[in-house]
């Protein structure tokens, strides 16, 4: 039986606008400045996934333009990860992570073959992009929320959703605005009454109205209870790529350095004092407990300065294992309280599954033998209650929302992006790390190894940044805060409130559709109103 060429034809154009609006995704995230892009990426989706409203999509068929979306959003946005060691490991993670852009796919088919209005479709659909982020964050190996809708988004108008919220309901409100978009357009192309526009245009513009009636909110308490000066150091590293932690004891000797020359600073009046320094992630791969010529210079250090200083170190336990720790280091009194990295990153500082991962690749053994510590990330030094959030770490909701409950009045991001060279790691990172000054209402030390190190209020907004690849001293006044946002206090409730409604939304729609006996979505009659699958 020969092919129908329009139906080819059809579906290599539907492929070709799934990739589409993944490059869209893609192209909204930093350091491009396009975050308005995003909803346009999954209006296009929206639109390809339900026939442009016409339905019979089956459920197949919605996988795959979800899978090929993902692809053409992942594998741009993921190059990093294989930098140093190769495409392998890059295009692995992309295609995995695509898999869960295809179930949004699937559940969007499911969804529209309900029967009701077209802008309850379109917040079922954004709620169904919410339960697979959610998925995608969760599974496998603790998950990967790189490349959440919410992290395209420092710059954009909806970001006050954060402080609601959290990331989860930032991204529900881009996922919205882009499925509302979607009805808004297919209801007029399809020349419906003018009044029948009216429930998809508000949908469209909810989340931006809730956001806009958020902003006087998060600009509140501009000068917060108090304020301390705080520092971050950038010492840089001799190279990148992975053996920078071959030259452990150069990097530690560029981070004092580079301290001792902001104590000079200090002492001819042209840089504040600070009441605190943080050093990023892996500054001290030399274990200081271990290793007194470590421990001296951290003193030194700090006796210099003037103040204690956050410490990313590598500490070896009894057992050979390790922990990616983060001590206070008082010049006066020695080490004080630390944090121990309580999220750790599988396929980087552990391993599971070795024997089987090093048959594909020979970088499997340089993988860490790193444990996660417990906690709740808030340490103090001199006085400050900071919450660390240490690299992978601000990618979890769970690990901010923790250590601000715990009475964290500041947030410290130590990183090491040294090991991922000039990418848009750092970039894709630092725009998290906004995100959560917005949701959480705290200013943000970032400190890197590298760069990029950072200033953030908490309102989102960089005040200082460093150069690539630079040695730097940020030396910032920064505003320290007890009270507490809706999100901080309510945690994981959006993200749950929202997988459930995605949840009922499947199962009514998997109910009617085994009613109806078929696997394609029964297109509706021409009176149906606005009562119409998208």
């Amino acid at each position: 039986m020969r092919p129908d060429r329009t139906a080819l034809t059809a579906t290599a154009r539907d492929a070709v606008l799934a990739i589409a609006s993944g490059l869209l995704l893609f192209a909204s995230f930093p350091p491009r400045p396009l975050w308005f892009l995003a909803p346009i990426g999954i209006a296009l989706l929206t639109a390809v996934l339900t026939g442009y409203g016409r339905g019979g999509r089956k459920l197949r068929a919605g996988f795959g333009y979800g899978y090929l979306a993902g692809l053409g959003f992942l594998v741009p946005l993921l190059p990093w990860i294989g930098v140093y060691v190769g495409p392998l490991p890059w295009l692995a993670l992309a295609a995995a992570e695509s898999v869960f852009v295809g179930l949004f796919g699937l559940g969007a088919v499911l969804v529209a073959r309900l029967r009701a209005p077209i802008w309850v479709l379109a917040v079922a659909l954004a709620a169904v992009w919410s339960l697979t982020e959610w998925l995608r964050s969760s599974v496998p190996f603790g998950g990967f929320p790189w490349g959440r809708l919410a992290f395209g988004q420092p710059e954009g108008w909806l970001l006050p959703l954060a402080a609601l919220g959290g990331a989860p309901l930032l991204s529900f409100g881009v996922a919205l605005t882009g499925t509302g978009l979607a009805a808004v357009a297919l209801t007029a192309v399809r020349r419906r009454p003018w009044r029948t526009l009216a429930g998809p245009v508000l949908v469209a513009c909810g989340a931006s109205v809730v956001a806009v009636a958020t902003l006087p909110y998060v600009h509140a308490d501009a000068d917060g209870d108090r304020t301390v000066t705080v520092a971050a150091i950038q010492g840089s590293v001799p190279r990148l790529g992975l053996d920078f932690n071959s030259q452990r004891r150069a990097v530690l000797d560029n981070h004092v350095r580079r301290t001792f020359e902001l104590a000079d600073d200090v002492a001819a009046g042209r840089a504040a004092q600070p009441d605190l320094v943080v050093w990023p992630e892996n500054a001290s791969d030399i274990d200081p407990f271990r290793n007194a010529d470590a421990a001296e210079e951290i003193t030194a250090a700090s006796q210099a300065v003037g103040a204690p200083i956050l410490v990313g170190a590598v500490l070896v336990n009894s057992d050979g294992t390790t922990t990616n720790s983060v001590i206070v280091w008082d010049g006066t009194t020695g080490p004080g309280e630390r944090h121990d990295k309580r999220i750790i990153q599988p396929f980087g500082e552990y391993l599971p599954y070795r024997d089987f991962f090093r048959l594909f690749s020979s970088y499997a053994d340089q993988a860490g033998n790193f444990v996660p510590g417990d906690g709740n990330g808030v340490v103090r030094a001199a006085g400050i209650p900071v919450g660390v959030a240490t690299c992978y770490e601000v990618a979890f909701d769970r690990a901010l929302t923790e250590s601000v409950r715990g009475g964290a009045e500041l947030i410290a991001v130590p990183t090491n992006n040294a090991t991922f060279g000039d990418t848009e790691m750092t970039y894709q990172q630092l725009a998290m790390s906004r995100v959560r000054a917005v949701e959480h209402r705290r200013d943000v030390v970032v400190a890197a190894t590298s760069g990029v190190s950072a200033i953030i209020d908490a309102d989102g907004a960089v005040t200082q940044q460093s150069p690539l690849f630079e040695p730097a001293a940020l030396v910032s006044e920064v505003s320290l805060r007890t009270g507490t946002t809706p999100a901080t206090r309510l945690g994981p409730t959006p993200e749950y409130l929202l997988c459930l409604g995605a949840a009922v939304a499947l199962g009514l729609a998997a109910v009617r559709s085994r009613r109806h006996g078929s696997e394609s979505a029964v297109p509706l009659p021409s009176d149906a109103g606005d009562r119409s699958a998208l």
